[in-house]
């Protein structure tokens, strides 16, 4: 018999072993369907699962569902493997390298023989929806290290393998597959992409691969994903209205300033600029004057 202690204080009793899923459902159909992953221990011993993790003996559990915290932090790390599935379904010769969750979304790196294009953006979204509308299930597998390096060199996917590399060779390391796609990845993610509805693909930016300048340079596309709708657009919304804000943008349409690209963290100044500049940079030595500081200069 396995027990499962809940945290209301309710405790499940099992015949034998159970998955997360498997608890979700005993406990109601709205619990089940909105499971996206479980939380297993308490305290620092307290791990994220998912919800096809098996439990073989008496244990603490919590469902995580779009509503908690951790819920979001899944759904953004299960977007960026959709996005590194779209991107394989569109352009197979791309390689993938790594794609984690950052504050308000997650980035996905790329090695591709030539940049993204906004319209290439466009299409791996469009691409993203169609694989949510498929529902696919996304599957752990686990491997030892030196199966995995195998596995991926074989798809060449060398960077996938560069990786794997380093990890101790007494490892195992877990896999996640959705449809033709399979990543390396700790997990967990989301049981199936239906869950995947509420994203959208921001910008390219340059990046290295291992963060160091001698080696290739990748292409990072940012994302945002979130539980709702309403969430989503609340954020893009904010970012358009932070936009209207920039100092860049102000700058160049006051004719204050101007940066270029040829000289980043430059900054360029105008005659009404610059006059503004001279007013505070006066203003605040007379401060400075006033209050006894003496000025120096390093």
């Amino acid at each position: 018999m396995v027990v499962i202690q809940l945290p209301d204080g309710s405790r499940r009793e099992f015949d034998g072993p159970v998955t997360v899923a498997e608890v979700a459902a005993s406990i109601g159909a709205g619990l089940a369907k909105a499971a996206l992953a479980g939380r297993v221990g308490t305290g620092e011993a307290a791990r994220l699962v998912d919800t096809s993790h098996r439990i073989e003996a008496d244990e603490t559990l919590a469902i995580i569902t779009a509503k908690d915290e951790a819920g979001l932090e899944v759904i953004r790390h299960s977007t960026a493997h959709l996005l590194a599935y779209a991107v394989k379904e569109l352009f197979p010769d791309a390689q993938v390298t790594i794609g984690p969750t950052i504050e308000n979304g997650f980035y996905y790196d790329f090695s591709y023989k030539r940049p993204f294009t906004p319209e290439d953006l466009a299409t791996i979204e469009k691409k993203m929806t169609e694989l949510v509308a498929k529902d696919e299930p996304v599957v752990r597998s686990v491997l030892p290290r030196d199966e995995a390096v195998a596995y991926f060199k074989s798809l060449g996917e060398h960077y996938k393998a560069e990786i794997i590399e380093s990890i101790p060779a007494d490892q195992d390391v877990s896999l996640y597959a959705e449809g033709k796609f399979t990543d390396l990845c700790r997990g967990p993610h989301v049981p199936s992409t239906g869950k995947l509805k509420f994203f959208k693909l921001m910008k390219v930016a340059g990046a290295y691969w291992r963060g160091d300048h001698r080696n290739e340079q990748l292409q990072r596309i940012y994302g945002t994903a979130w539980t709702t709708k309403d969430d989503l657009q609340k954020y893009l919304v904010m970012l358009e209205e932070a936009e209207k804000r920039d100092h860049r943008k102000l700058g160049r349409e006051l004719d204050l300033f101007h940066m270029d690209d040829h000289a980043p963290g430059v900054v360029f100044w105008h005659g009404k600029g610059w006059a503004v500049w001279q007013v505070v940079e006066q203003y605040m030595r007379q401060v400075y004057r006033d209050n006894g500081y003496q000025e120096v200069k390093g």
